[in-house]
């Protein structure tokens, strides 16, 4: 199952950040959000934080199609409701292009590609 990784900042305020972590907390999430990420063709989704900065973590089915959910989520007045609200909280990364949300990060290390390092070179 495909897995993807994806950055984006919050706004460096703390009362802001505590906002943010309360509207993820179970249940607090919208009914209608939650259910347009599954019919979507996303199996798991979690999101990290650390400072202002969050990672969000990805599982998707192998058909999951990012324009037709994309599409569907401009369609839908719940699903821009709830990103109207995000939008209070988030920033841009520094290296975003104009309208990018959601940064895809770089996998740049796997356990499962390494050796057993006897053989290890730096």
């Amino acid at each position: 199952m495909p897995r993807h990784v994806l950055m984006l900042d919050l706004k460096s305020d703390p009362a802001l950040i505590e906002r943010y972590r309360q509207w993820h907390a179970p249940g607090k999430v919208p009914p209608a959000v939650v259910r347009s990420i599954r019919q979507a063709g996303i199996l798991d989704m979690e999101i990290h934080l650390c400072g202002d900065r969050l990672a969000m973590i990805v599982e998707v089915s192998d058909d999951y199609d990012p324009e037709a959910k994309a599409a569907a989520d401009a369609a839908d007045p719940d699903v821009q409701a709830w990103e109207t609200l995000m939008n209070t909280f988030q920033r841009p990364l520094p290296w975003a292009r104009d309208g990018e949300k959601w940064v895809p990060a770089e996998k740049i290390f796997s356990l499962g590609d390494q050796t057993t390092g006897e053989d290890a070179e730096i």
